[in-house]
């Protein structure tokens, strides 16, 4: 059926699945380095733990038959491994349905994962890798043109991205309305980037026009993506443009670039397709019977969409097939830390030689300047920024990092910058203090060489020993 593929989309598809398996890779790669402190054996949330409680109906994940920190290890490696022989293009060395079964293994690999990751994996990117890897399996090799079916489902995961996160900041935070919330967000938001400090301190007119603008975007250009081409490619290559804005104005994992790479699918890019026959009708009637899964399943995401509750970053089944989104409806105009301490002493007073922990890429040393670290995820770092948020979002874990904190254990160490205990003499005791952070002004930044200003809230967590935490649990 000629009406099946697009040949115009050849070059496209082979840029956007490229890129797709780059954002596989730092998935799995965060994974690998990561998983040992926070689901580990003897981690902050165990997995072994978490599947006892959540039956695989709920969760399907290959460790609720197996885990071992080594079999983790191996199952996130795979992945790796899968994700560089994607990037290598060695899906279009094999025929088509050897093509298609090599990119269902990192989505089968990758949702193994997220079903168990618990809090950690608990962001809506790791549903918008997964809904875009499902659709990914179905878009073909060089044995046959890319179906315009999977094209048009691939923009409707990218309309929901945008439209979705337009439509909550509009019924969220009024200040999205008068156009004021970047007067605080680019110091407020989870984790700053090394330019940060510079955006917060542009000119305030400037801010209004950058709010407009992404109303725009995310309001009025997604619709664009169904027009006629060359309209959807300039629709395209403007939230291209906007994702690429908010990369150099924060750290949001991989949230700007697997937007970037939905929109690449939407794009016509010159290139000459090959001469190929059609689609085999076998291929033809797996994709349409996908096709029509999908779109029924669209129907709550839809019905979100259009509801005066719309929900954020929601999975409606447990395969995450198809999701909603949203980011950032309410805006912080104050930001908080938690800054966590330790002492060797062996009774803790305030005037105790208390250190501080350094966290790679939240706000600790008001010195030091925020790194880039997006596309790669800073599991820790994200939740310390919620826990600043409000204690309840630390209630399943904070008192678990303050056991190994207080162990030396190796493993949660590895997720820090730097900590300020030799490995052979842990701490006796830690505490967690809750402070204010402002970015400063050029005049103090001249004067002290400091980004940040900060100033003492409350005690977050007292001072704690071992035993005592131990008791907690």
């Amino acid at each position: 059926m000629e009406w099946f593929t697009a040949p115009e989309y050849w070059t496209c598809r082979l840029v956007f699945q490229r890129a797709l398996a780059v954002m596989y890779l730092v998935a799995f790669l965060g994974a690998a380095l990561q998983f040992r402190a926070l689901i580990g054996e003897r981690g902050m949330l165990p997995v072994p733990r978490f599947v006892t409680r959540v039956p695989f109906r709920q969760a399907p994940s290959v460790f609720h038959l197996q885990y071992s920190d080594r079999f983790f290890a191996a199952w996130a490696w795979t992945g790796c491994a899968v994700s560089v022989a994607l990037v290598a293009g060695l899906d279009g060395r094999l025929p088509l349905w050897g093509g298609m079964l090599l990119w269902l293994v990192p989505w089968v690999l990758y949702l193994s994962i997220v079903n168990v990751g618990q809090t950690w994996y608990g962001f809506g990117w790791e549903s918008l890798l997964l809904e875009t890897g499902f659709l990914a399996v179905f878009l073909g090799n060089d044995e046959v043109a890319p179906p315009i079916v999977v094209l048009l489902l691939l923009r409707w995961i990218l309309f929901r991205v945008e439209f979705g996160a337009g439509l909550i900041k509009m019924r969220g935070d009024e200040c999205w309305r008068k156009l004021t919330c970047l007067d605080y967000h680019h110091e407020t938001q989870p984790m700053p980037g090394p330019l940060s400090w510079f955006f917060h301190h542009l000119p305030k007119p400037f801010h209004r026009a950058e709010v407009a603008a992404n109303h725009f975007t995310q309001l009025v250009v997604p619709v664009l993506l169904f027009a006629p081409q060359p309209i959807a490619t300039a629709a395209a290559s403007l939230m291209i443009l906007t994702q690429l804005w908010l990369v150099l104005s924060g750290n949001f994992s991989w949230l700007n670039w697997i937007t970037i790479v939905l929109a690449l699918s939407a794009m016509e890019l010159p290139g000459t397709a090959p001469d190929v026959p059609e689609a085999p009708l076998w291929y033809e009637i797996v994709v349409l019977a996908v096709a029509a899964l999908l779109l029924a399943l669209s129907y709550r995401p839809a019905r979100n969409l259009v509801s005066r509750r719309q929900v954020m970053n929601r999975s409606f089944d447990p395969l995450h097939l198809v999701n909603t989104y949203g980011a950032f409806g309410s805006v912080s105009r104050v930001r908080h830390e938690v800054v966590v301490e330790g002492t060797a002493d062996e009774v803790p007073r305030e005037e105790s030689d208390w250190k501080e922990y350094e966290f790679k890429g939240k706000p600790g040393d008001p010195r030091r300047w925020p790194r880039q670290f997006a596309p790669y995820h800073l599991r820790l770092d994200w939740m310390m920024w919620f826990a600043a948020l409000s204690p309840a979002y630390a209630g399943s874990w904070f008192g678990g990092l303050m056991e190994r904190l207080l162990e030396n254990d190796r493993d949660t160490l590895r997720l820090l910058r730097r900590s300020p205990f030799p490995a052979d003499a842990p701490p006796r005791y830690v505490r967690a203090r809750l402070y204010r952070y402002r970015y400063t002004t050029w005049r103090e930044l001249r004067e002290t060489g400091a980004c940040w200003e900060r100033t003492y809230v409350r005690e977050f967590l007292p001072p704690t020993r071992l035993d005592a935490v131990a008791q907690r649990r």
